[in-house]
């Protein structure tokens, strides 16, 4: 058979699998190339899917005891079972729509030409009329700290430990570093959170993380703030990391989580002028197209913002959308939900009290705390709360933000209601609206009540 493919998708993550499905299903010749011997990319066998199986182990020995096993290796087959299942049905998707897969390293010979590195040996070259480019991200390594030292982890290698380890300290306290920080507390490890910002994750509402950072604690987590490494050292036992204001932190592993770089090295891509940033993301305009060869395609983390695997899949399809129409018709939403699964987890959508105070915008406050809903007291996970923001005139929401269990899934709700026009985007609607009773929906009705308690009583 031909080597000639109408679409050529380096990369079967999200994104990948969101660009190959889209052309397919319109009568495409499409193949996938995957470093990976089996599809999904990084977020199946590395990110998204193992940490957060690991994590909803970790939750289970929270809720009901070590009945449930609490040794990481046991923890991290039970997330290999779930990569199994993950990796079975995404081939199945491959599949049916008839995309060639073909596992090996992929590198431009020219703009029209891949040469893939077969995973069973040699090499063979490929050509296409477009290429989306969806490689994904990893782990980003400082070059003055030693990464094949066992004792020095990343996000992808911690995965792989052959042991139970008593202490682990975690440089960088974004989204990566405070969920590992969840799960090893979880675990009883113990655990010292290295942040190099005054607070955890800033660009979320200040009561979230204030929240965040009470629960990391009052579970055991030591959190230090504004701190930046000199040196790490490692050896048999353990590393240590030396902060700048002469701190000393030693632990039986380092993991390392301090940002990501785009995996659009050694690809080929200078040599064909395609642009990088000094994190590794490809430069693309707003259809996802490179700006030297408007025929090939980036998506997802290797574009850069806002590497999240959901909005990798749209991605992946508003590419393959252009590359069929010339046109995608649409972009990716204003508010893109951001889940994190710290324990308990969060979620927000839209502005914060912060930046709302900044813009000088008339806003008003509803909350709806998880511990006087009756779900909350029936399922026990009484922590937590929902936060609404919004316009003090027009009533109109401006900022959704969750904290606590299936804060990810109860978000979708609020967000269904944000994307609405004018007076249909209201906290109205959930004064007006019956849920079901009980649920932890119902902490929509309950916030609602509670925020328009606080304007004059000609809004109601």
């Amino acid at each position: 058979m031909s080597n000639h493919f109408d679409v050529i998708v380096i990369g079967s993550g999200p994104g990948g699998e969101g660009a190959c499905m889209r052309a397919a299903k319109e009568g495409k010749r499409v193949a996938v190339v995957d470093e990976f011997p089996t599809v999904g990319g990084s977020c199946t066998h590395l990110g998204t899917i193992p940490t957060k199986a690991l994590r909803q182990s970790v939750q289970r020995i929270l809720d009901f005891g070590s009945s449930y096993g609490d040794n990481y290796q046991e923890l991290l087959r039970t997330a290999d079972s779930v990569i199994d299942k993950q990796v079975r049905l995404r081939r199945g998707f491959y599949e049916r729509n008839d995309v060639e897969i073909i596992n090996g390293r992929a590198e431009f010979a020219d703009e029209k030409r891949v040469r893939v590195a077969l995973h069973d040996g040699g090499s063979e070259r490929y050509s296409a009329d477009y290429f989306v480019i969806a490689s994904g991200s990893r782990p980003y390594h400082p070059p003055d700290v030693d990464f094949s030292h066992p004792r020095v982890r990343d996000s992808d290698t911690i995965l792989a430990l052959d042991e139970n380890p008593k202490s682990v300290a975690i440089y960088g306290a974004g989204v990566i570093g405070c969920e590992y920080a969840s799960i090893f507390r979880g675990l009883q490890i113990k655990t010292n959170l290295i942040n190099t910002r005054d607070r955890l994750l800033s660009f979320l509402d200040d009561e979230i993380t204030d929240a965040l950072s009470y629960h990391l604690r009052e579970h055991g987590a030591l959190i230090r703030h504004n701190e930046e490494y000199e040196r790490v050292e490692a050896d048999d036992e353990g590393a240590t990391i030396y902060l700048k204001s002469n701190k000393q932190i030693r632990a039986d592993y380092l993991l390392w989580a301090q940002g990501r770089t785009g995996n659009s090295d050694n690809m080929g891509l200078e040599a064909i002028g395609v642009e990088t940033d000094r994190r590794g993301a490809i430069t693309i305009n707003r259809n996802h197209q490179t700006e030297a060869h408007p025929h090939i395609y980036a998506v997802g983390d290797v574009s850069g913002f806002p590497s999240l695997a959901s909005a990798a899949y749209d991605q992946g399809r508003f590419a393959a959308t252009h590359l069929l129409f010339g046109e995608a018709g649409y972009q990716l939403v204003e508010n893109i939900p951001t889940g994190i699964y710290t324990i308990p987890e969060i979620s927000s959508i839209g502005e914060t009290e912060r930046e709302l105070t900044e813009k000088k915008t008339p806003y008003e406050v509803g909350h709806a705390f998880f511990k006087h809903l009756a779900r909350a007291q029936i399922t026990e996970r009484t922590t937590g709360m929902l936060k609404l923001l919004f316009h003090r005139d027009s009533l109109e929401i401006l900022g959704i933000h969750c904290f606590g269990a299936n804060a990810a899934e109860i978000i979708h709700i609020g967000q269904a209601i944000m994307a609405r026009k004018g007076k249909a985007n209201s906290i109205m609607y959930f004064i007006n609206t019956t849920f079901n009773y009980p649920t932890m929906a119902e902490a929509y009705r309950v916030a609602a009540l509670n925020g328009i308690n606080r304007v004059s009583r000609s809004k109601v």
